[in-house]
């Protein structure tokens, strides 16, 4: 079979039975030796299942198998199988086995050169000298064949130190087997496992030390009927020495088969170290209660000896601690809520509560240190048991307590209150070195514990609780500040309309009406223009005082407006004082007197005593949230999330619904503010009293802005809670929109502003400009210059000083309370409005050749103040307007026979003169130069650096007093009319 012949009988061997013993001896073994046995007549398990069998059998029937055949012995004796077992026991390293093999390695290779090098040189078949020959085929199978070869008794083994177990002595754990057994040492026992070697090739005989050691106390232990009569305890007396024995033990049946009688000896070790770790774990809670340190340090060591993992040793010194089993009471939680105002919580006994189980704290860490093996971690477990169940039930009845009875802000306060000492009562702590070897930073893994367990499960409601309180605190003083402004107002209102009689004031009305609305009309003073037209003498100019009596008799219920005691150019600021005076008696002045008390009342349109009580409320509100964002983790950024929320909300309260409102009514009054019938004076004097109120709420908004500024960099940026660089961030956003609610605001009051402002300007150039500050000469008798006394005053009019101090206070307000573009704009669309005016003002005039002096001395006064403003773009205006006042200056005498030459007496001539009609076509040579002169001027565009063209000025010449004695002169310079083309 297989290729394989097996030879037939031959005669000669049927014979050969007949023969004796002693010829057949010889002859069998060189016949079989000869003949090749089939492998199917010789069965044999797999080697894959003999390994399995191997894994069941216990250690002596490990050597008993290993004595079948060669091949078995080298499967019982494979380093592999006993490595295993070592690693079960952990008791083989293999990082130390692969260094010990490559030092053998190199030992070898060391050898072998030094070998080569005793050899000499020479000889082409030598060896590399870095080469060495682990394993060479021919050599064993050399050696295999020998073995096979030997007689069939040389395979029976005699005992060598080589096997491992032969020296070892199963049956009698006490008594050598026989005169090579060598004694069972108890010491030898105790100490095995750190006697072990981790070496390749030598598995086997590691493993058999230590079976030689603790293989009798384990056979003992699973013979002995009581626990008291096991040979450990009757061998070792001390109590460490037991539980060194019998941790030995319980690593030793690691390695122990799956057999019903080993798992019989597990069963009864595992019961003699419940016994004995009760009995440990007895005396160590008696040591405890006793407080005696040296013998718990002792049991301690015992029954981390006997149980290197365990638990037992650290949960009794826990459990039994007074504070931990609730023995002992630290504080009521309800102590922080008696005998406090409502909204408010104490927070001394919560401090009284974390500084007892801090000093607890810091006691137990230094028994810890002595009680328990340095390597031993106690704190870390101590410490979650505290915060779970001690630290954790105080603060929920608080909360629970302050939330349900107390309201929203008592919880808020008692929940960010009692972080804050929680996290001073984690920096108290002193850890051991064992905890400080367990945590890389040990005061962060504190606050995380006392943060996760006791305070996580309120961030989400504490963070919607703190906005919810904001927002309806904030609302409230809004609200509150709003109701007073509205009761201050109703009764202001009602004073003012108590003394009113509605009857008396139906009848009345036609006759009220008539009054205001004639009054302006009754007061104009009458302009004599020197017209044809007129009477031959002119009436007589009222003068300053006799217009200002005029108009006091014609409103007296009005009263002049009182300037304010600072500096010249600042805008009166009036009072009403409802207590001190009457009630008006008239509806009509009971409206004004309303009216002028709204307008000294429109600077409580928005207060910064309430921006700044927001803002401190918003201060609170965050700093108690702003704690919470060092828990880090989710809560963390909710935190953080919770305090942007609140500045927010600060600026969505505190712009839209009282910033924002304050300026629509400040510009509503600017929109309805009419001086011609608000004013009170008839000179004009005193500010534009809702510009100056618009302009004082500008700078209160200009504060609050600066305060929001202020606030935001300090408590937000300043702190982390925001990145000023984060464009999308909610807070930067509403910050930004905040401000452009500003900006825009300002600016659309500024432009009402500037109505205002030059309504008022043209109202007192209306009211205080005088017919004789231009045409001095018009009304004196005896026709001289300067007035009655001839003198000529060459500084600016009256009109021109209030225009410019009235325009200064205003624009002056503005200076370092806005942002510098923004003036920019105000100032520059006032002067080019001023401009506009001042033309307009000038076309209303009669100038002549001595009124020109005063004019060109209040345009250099405008331009004065516009310079001031620092303007560039405003300057060609003021120069083109310097320039004008020149068409003025140019004195043009009129023909000697004009109509409009005066005699002696001051009378106008005839229009027929003894030579006929005169001054219609023609004129005397002085008069067409004069005059030719003049149309030079106007028609001269670039004098008037190109503002005004030659037609526009021509409309200023039109103003001259002499104008219609010049006309045809000028206009025959200017178009060249007359002449005769050829």
């Amino acid at each position: 079979m297989n290729g394989r012949t097996t030879p037939k009988p031959s005669a000669n061997s049927r014979n050969s039975r007949t023969m004796s013993p002693a010829i057949r001896k010889p002859q069998l073994p060189s016949a079989l030796r000869d003949v090749t046995i089939s492998s199917t007549s010789k069965p044999f398990l797999p080697a894959e299942l003999l390994a399995v069998i191997l894994d069941y059998l216990p250690v002596p029937e490990l050597m008993s198998f290993a004595r079948v055949s060669r091949r078995l012995q080298e499967m019982v004796y494979d380093d592999t199988r006993w490595v295993q077992k070592l690693r079960l026991m952990s008791a083989w390293d293999e990082v130390e086995a692969r260094r010990r093999f490559e030092e053998a390695l190199r030992r070898k290779a060391e050898a072998q050169r030094s070998k080569e090098a005793e050899g000499g040189g020479g000889g082409g078949g030598r060896r590399h000298a870095g080469s060495v020959t682990i394993f060479d085929a021919g050599v064993e199978e050399e050696r295999f064949r020998r073995s096979m070869d030997q007689k069939p008794s040389s395979l029976k083994r005699t005992g060598t130190v080589e096997d491992g177990f032969e020296d070892l002595s199963i049956t009698s754990p006490l008594s050598p087997s026989g005169p090579g057994a060598k004694p069972w040492d108890p010491q030898t026992a105790l100490t095995i496992f750190r006697a072990l070697r981790s070496i390749r090739g030598r598995a086997r005989h590691e493993f058999a030390k230590l079976y030689g050691a603790l293989a009798p106390l384990y056979s003992d232990l699973a013979r002995s009927t009581n626990h008291s009569e096991a040979l450990i305890f009757r061998t070792y007396r001390d109590p460490e020495q037991q539980a060194q024995i019998l941790a030995n033990l319980s690593r030793f049946a690691l390695c122990d088969s799956l057999s019903s009688a080993n798992q019989l000896r597990q069963q009864r070790l595992t019961s003699t170290m419940a016994i004995f770790h009760s009995a440990v774990l007895r005396e160590f809670e008696q040591a405890y209660t006793a407080n005696n340190t040296e013998d718990m340090t002792r049991y301690a060591s015992v029954l981390y000896t006997l149980h290197p993992n365990g638990t037992a040793a650290q949960n009794a010194f826990i459990n039994m601690h007074p504070i931990i089993s609730h023995d002992t009471r630290v504080g009521n939680p309800l102590d922080c809520l008696d005998s406090v105002a409502q909204g408010h919580v104490d927070l001394t006994p919560s401090q009284r509560f974390f500084e007892t189980l801090a000093s607890t704290m810091v006691e137990q860490a230094e028994i810890i240190d002595q009680v328990f093996p340095p390597g031993v971690d106690v704190l870390t477990p101590f410490l979650e048991r505290l915060c779970g169940g001690v630290v954790e039930g105080w603060l929920t009845a608080l909360f629970d307590e302050a939330h349900s009875a107390r309201g929203a802000e008592t919880y808020c306060k008692a929940v960010s209150g009692t972080y804050g000492q929680s996290l001073r009562f984690v920096a108290s702590l002193k850890p051991t070195a064992a905890a400080k070897t367990a945590h890389a930073d040990f005061y962060l893994w504190a606050q995380q514990l006392i943060t996760g367990t006791c305070y996580e499960k309120h961030v989400d409601l504490y963070l919607a609780e703190e906005s919810a309180l904001f927002r309806s605190r904030s609302a409230e003083i809004v609200s509150d500040w709003e109701k007073q402004q509205n009761e201050q107002e109703a009764s202001t209102e009602s004073f003012f309309m108590s003394g009113v009689d509605r009857k008396a004031a139906k009848r009345d009305f036609l006759s009220s009406f008539r009054k205001v609305v004639m009054m302006p009309v009754s007061v104009l003073p009458a302009f004599p223009l020197g017209s044809p037209f007129g009477s031959a003498k002119p009436a007589a100019v009222t003068s300053g005082s006799s217009m200002a009596a005029a108009l006091e008799s014609a409103a007296p219920s009005r009263s002049r407006t009182p300037t304010l005691s600072g500096s010249p150019g600042t805008p009166a600021r009036p009072g009403t004082p409802v207590g001190t005076v009457e009630a008006p008696t008239t509806e009509l002045a009971a409206k004004a007197a309303i009216m002028n008390s709204r307008l000294e009342g429109i600077k409580s349109l928005f207060s910064i005593e309430v921006a700044l009580n927001l803002t401190h409320l918003a201060k609170t509100s965050i700093e108690r949230a702003a704690g919470m964002v060092k828990m880090g983790g989710r809560q963390g950024q909710a935190a953080k999330e919770g305090c942007e929320g609140v500045f927010v909300e600060l600026l969505k309260v505190l712009g839209e619904r009282h910033v924002r409102g304050g300026f629509d009514k400040a510009v509503g009054h600017l929109s309805s503010y009419k001086p011609r019938e608000m004013r009170k004076d008839g000179d004009g004097s005193g500010g534009v009293e809702p510009l100056v109120t618009f302009l004082e709420l500008v700078n209160v908004g200009d504060l609050i802005q600066q305060m929001i500024e202020v606030f935001y960099v300090q408590e937000l940026a300043g702190t982390g809670l925001v990145d000023r660089d984060d464009f999308l961030d909610p807070a930067v956003k509403e910050k930004k929109r905040f401000e452009q609610m500003l900006d825009e605001r300002v600016a659309a009051g500024s432009n009402m502003g500037i109505d205002v402002l030059m309504e008022e300007v043209e109202f007192v150039m209306a009211r205080t400009q005088l017919a004789t500050d231009f045409n001095p000469g018009v009304g004196d008798e005896k026709g001289g210059r300067g007035g009655s006394n001839g003198v000529m005053d060459i500084g600016p009019s009256t009109t021109a000083q209030r225009v410019v101090e009235l325009l200064a206070g205003h624009t002056g307000m503005l200076t370092g309370s806005t942002d510098k573009n923004m003036l920019d704009v105000f100032t520059q669309e006032v002067g080019l409005r001023l401009f506009g005016v001042v033309c307009k003002h000038i076309k209303r005039q009669r100038i002549s050749v001595d009124g020109a002096i005063k004019l060109i001395s209040d345009v250099n006064h405008y331009s004065s103040f516009i310079t001031s403003l620092r303007q560039k773009p405003l300057l060609p205006y003021f120069q083109a307007l310097r320039e004008l006042g020149q068409i003025y200056l140019v004195h043009i005498e009129p023909p000697a026979n004009s109509y409009f030459t005066a005699n002696a007496k001051g009378k106008r001539a005839s229009l027929f003169g003894a030579g006929g009609l005169v001054g219609i076509g023609g004129g005397t040579s002085t008069t067409a130069k004069q005059a030719k002169e003049l149309a030079s001027i106007i028609a001269d565009s670039g004098r008037y650096c190109g503002v005004l063209t030659a037609e526009e000025v021509y409309e200023f010449a039109e103003r001259r007093a002499d104008w219609f004695a010049v006309r045809a002169d000028v206009e025959r310079g200017m178009y060249g009319q007359g002449c005769v083309v050829m």
